[in-house]
């Protein structure tokens, strides 16, 4: 791996030889009361599907199991994973107790309870930008950890230097211009829907790109900013924990919102421009395949299988929405992540 400048001097908070904790992000969608819990709140007043609202957002297709086995295999290195969910359980232990028993007890679950101890009000909340705000909020979580989606694994092995540098994060991505153009025409789509065309509650789209460029904005960058990939996210926990005991009222804002909204900033892009802003130059290229199935033509899944089998560059994969695809195209995934992780 490359990384830009790797010399800054690090934060004193943490240090080379630190542990390294994981932090996933889960929920299974298909669980009846989680279900009916969020349909209370979605049905109290017009949602529109670019809030997150849309189910595929809540499936799971049993992504986790991959996720989790992944790391254990391939980052062994790594002291905890949390999994942070609604009153749900996975259901690994038969797997943890099968292929990695001396680990079982390095897994643990942490409910949303927890990370918003004095913040309940914000409960329950069905906004991955909200939760994501406040992992930094887990209990025993070392300084230097790494946040996943559920549904990103590792497909080879690593070395904890490729996600922490001298202590502090590697951040994959590239600078791209600023959102000024996106946030303005949101703007005057606002004016139009609400005022013109007769929907009052309309709300623009809450994007992947502007959420990163809220953060960088709030942090006082103006012409460009870093975008982010679909991979782990390494994260030095003192800047942003130092960050939100600052701006608490910041924070309450960011997470009022039970569904995703296009005023909140994304928490890895705060990391991420904390980071830029305090002197962190470890910047890497993505080295992800990126999987998104539905409505592909034949061979896709063999076409991303094959890339990443024959390029060492890459060590991850993102593969969402899987619940979208047959089931012969999801078991061909599986069989061969079976295959990588030694099942």
């Amino acid at each position: 791996m490359k990384a830009e400048n790797p010399s800054h001097t690090a934060s004193p908070h943490n240090g080379p030889g630190d542990p390294v904790d994981v932090v996933i992000a889960w929920v299974d969608g298909s669980d009846p009361k989680l279900a009916q819990k969020r349909s209370r709140y979605s049905e109290s007043k017009p949602v529109p599907v670019s809030s997150g609202a849309h189910p595929t957002r809540f499936a799971s297709s049993n992504e986790i199991r991959y996720c989790v086995l992944s790391v254990l295999r391939f980052a062994p290195f790594v002291r905890n994973i949390f999994i942070v969910t609604d009153g749900q359980d996975p259901g690994l232990t038969g797997d943890l107790q099968k292929y990695f028993p001396e680990r079982a007890g390095s897994v643990r679950i942490v409910d949303h309870t927890e990370i918003f101890d004095g913040y309940e009000e914000y409960l329950p909340t069905f906004n991955s930008i909200s939760i994501a705000n406040m992992i930094w909020r887990i209990r025993g979580l070392a300084e230097n950890f790494v946040y996943f989606n559920d549904d990103t694994f590792l497909v080879r092995s690593i070395t904890p230097g490729e996600w922490f540098i001298d202590g502090s994060p590697v951040m994959r991505g590239r600078w791209v211009p600023a959102a000024r153009p996106r946030v303005v025409l949101d703007r005057m789509r606002k004016w139009f829907y609400r005022h013109l065309a007769g929907r009052p509650d309309y709300q623009p789209r809450a994007s992947f790109h502007l959420g990163q460029w809220n953060a960088a904005a709030l942090l006082g960058f103006r012409f460009r900013y870093f975008t982010n990939s679909h991979t782990p996210h390494p994260v030095g926990r003192s800047l942003v924990e130092d960050f939100f005991l600052k701006n608490d009222s910041l924070l309450r804002k960011n997470i009022s919102f039970r569904f995703r909204d296009h005023s909140q900033f994304t928490f890895i892009s705060l990391s991420n421009h904390l980071q830029l802003t305090d002197g962190n130059r470890n910047i890497a290229r993505p080295a992800v395949v990126y999987l998104k199935p539905e409505n592909r033509a034949p061979g896709y899944i063999d076409k991303k299988i094959n890339l990443c089998e024959s390029d060492p560059v890459i060590i991850y994969m993102c593969a969402q929405s899987l619940d979208q695809v047959e089931e012969k195209e999801r078991m061909k995934l599986f069989s061969w992540l079976d295959g990588k992780l030694g099942l």
